[in-house]
């Protein structure tokens, strides 16, 4: 352990970071954490002359853990597990440093364009999961809306058909994923729309020794649009013009830290998508801007796609890996969760 790192705290347990059957303890966790606050001399957020955000995306049980609708095991098989539990250390040994935290949550409900409630095909029959959707098929008629969808939203058959034909036509327009039909994931209400219990724990912990009140970002909650980014939807508008609104707010939150740390799933997905958008506000304000942000590589996987047989169906590595160097061409930093701070390039702490 570096010297200006934390200790791990007594109640720590990496096997505990990943166990759905877990609950946390809450006030005992919180006496726990003013004990450690007085034990380590850890001051007030309010009171930090370099103001560091950490920002963790979807590190919610839906993808860490194996129980999971859409776990992110990666190659390895435990990708997600061992990203949970590096993630969750990290910010035990750097909560002095930590000025906030913010955690993304993918919500969603059973109607939503990227399930497979939204679409038939002629038959009747809804496409499997991980079914890609292309503009030409939904042209064809191979696949069209499901009228139980239209039941659900409150809007018509022609009205929701439209807003098909035109997502897949901006998507592909704009070079974005093809539509990708996902298993059931984030349901809000259930269980795997939570954080994991150790990185919740630590979030709680961080907020009693702390004094800081951690912040929660809801996304994917509009069923007509995907939202990989938590900072604005995959379309911009839906087929009638009316706009789907950006996190501006959001955005200005995170560039206002002197340092911004990311981390989280997937890789090659919504935490990709988050930096992209990120990069975008970056370049139209300043990019310089670019250098105070750090991207834990090892505490995030992208998505690998296997059979129950566990042959390989497709893999989003090379995509996840081809983002990461275009952020670090953008002046981002890739660094290790298990490298001091002190030692990442350009840090001022």
């Amino acid at each position: 352990m570096n010297h200006n790192e934390l200790p791990l705290p007594p109640h720590y347990d990496p096997k505990g970071v990943v166990d759905h059957t877990r609950w946390v303890n809450y006030q005992a966790l919180e006496a726990a954490a003013r004990n450690w606050r007085g034990q380590q001399g850890i001051k007030a957020a309010s009171t930090d002359h370099v103001r560091i955000g950490a920002l963790g995306i979807d590190v919610q049980e839906t993808f860490c853990n194996p129980h999971g609708e859409l776990y992110v095991a990666g190659a390895s098989g435990t990708g997600a597990v061992d990203d949970s539990i590096r993630t969750t250390e990290w910010l035990y040994r750097n909560m002095h440093r930590l000025t906030g935290l913010d955690f993304t949550l993918d919500t969603h409900r059973a109607y939503a364009v990227f399930h497979q409630t939204f679409l038939v095909d002629p038959d009747g029959n809804h496409p499997a999961p991980f079914t890609n959707v292309t503009h030409d098929e939904v042209q064809s008629g191979q696949w069209h809306v499901s009228p139980q969808l239209c039941s659900a939203l409150g809007t018509s058959y022609p009205a929701a058909q439209r807003q098909l034909e035109h997502y897949t036509r901006e998507l592909e327009k704009a070079g974005r994923y093809a539509l990708t039909i996902w298993p059931f994931h984030g349901m809000l209400g259930g269980k795997g729309h939570t954080l994991v219990s150790g990185v919740e724990e630590a979030a709680f912990f961080h907020a009693v020794a702390r004094g800081a009140q951690t912040g929660f970002e809801v996304k994917g909650t509009n069923p007509w649009v995907e939202n990989y980014s938590v900072l604005g939807p995959e379309v911009k508008e839906l087929f009638n013009g009316t706009p789907v609104p950006r996190n501006t707010a959001f955005v200005q939150k995170l560039l206002d830290y002197d340092v911004l740390v990311i981390f989280g799933q997937a890789k090659s997905h919504c935490v990709a998508w988050t930096i992209d958008d990120l990069i975008r506000e970056i370049a139209a304000k300043d990019p310089s801007l670019a250098r105070k942000v750090y991207l834990l590589e090892d505490c995030t996987t992208p998505i690998v796609v296997k059979d129950p047989a566990g042959n390989l169906i497709y893999s989003y590595e090379a995509d996840a890996t081809a983002a990461f160097d275009k952020f670090k061409a953008a002046g981002m930093h890739v660094v290790s969760s298990t490298t001091p701070m002190e030692q990442w390039p350009d840090i001022k702490l």
